[in-house]
């Protein structure tokens, strides 16, 4: 059965135990260059291998979502981001090792710090700097991240 269709929280008859089905919290950052181009990665994984994405992922216990957002385009795209402002959240649902997470998928836009150069680093097989508006859905990873995309670009 789906997970949104399971009772929340699941309560064990058996010993009482309950259990809560929350969203898992995730980042995304929509990096944007002095031309205002947007920072997409090329997926080296599964979900979405080889599609578009922004660079993000899971925020880690313990982290702010602007934290967890800087260590994330860290470590995928080698930047040191400034002017972190929140955009949009939208629900999404991931799909991972035969297991599919519910998600809270956190949309940021944010700049790159002067004179750091974008690189493709974890999990990353290429980096694009691409003109929002040309940007063509169907290529994106994520049901969010296309809808991260119009928010941004409505306004």
């Amino acid at each position: 059965m789906p997970l949104a269709e399971r009772a929340n929280p699941f309560r064990c008859a058996a010993c009482g135990f309950v259990l809560f089905f929350n969203a898992a919290s995730a980042v995304a950052a929509l990096v944007i260059d002095a031309e205002g181009r947007i920072l997409f990665i090329r997926r080296e994984r599964e979900p979405g291998r080889g599609l578009l994405a922004m660079p993000g992922g899971f925020v880690d216990v313990g982290e702010s979502a602007e934290e967890a957002l800087r260590r994330e385009v860290r470590e995928e795209v080698g930047l040191e981001v400034r002017g972190v402002t929140y955009l949009a959240s939208f629900a999404n649902r991931y799909p991972y090792s035969d297991v599919t997470y519910s998600t809270l998928d956190l949309f940021f836009t944010c700049e790159a710090d002067a004179g750091s150069q974008a690189r493709a680093l974890d999990a990353v097989t290429a980096i694009e700097w691409r003109d929002p508006p040309a940007v063509n859905p169907s290529e994106i990873a994520f049901d969010s991240m296309r809808a991260a995309l119009q928010t941004f670009l409505r306004r």
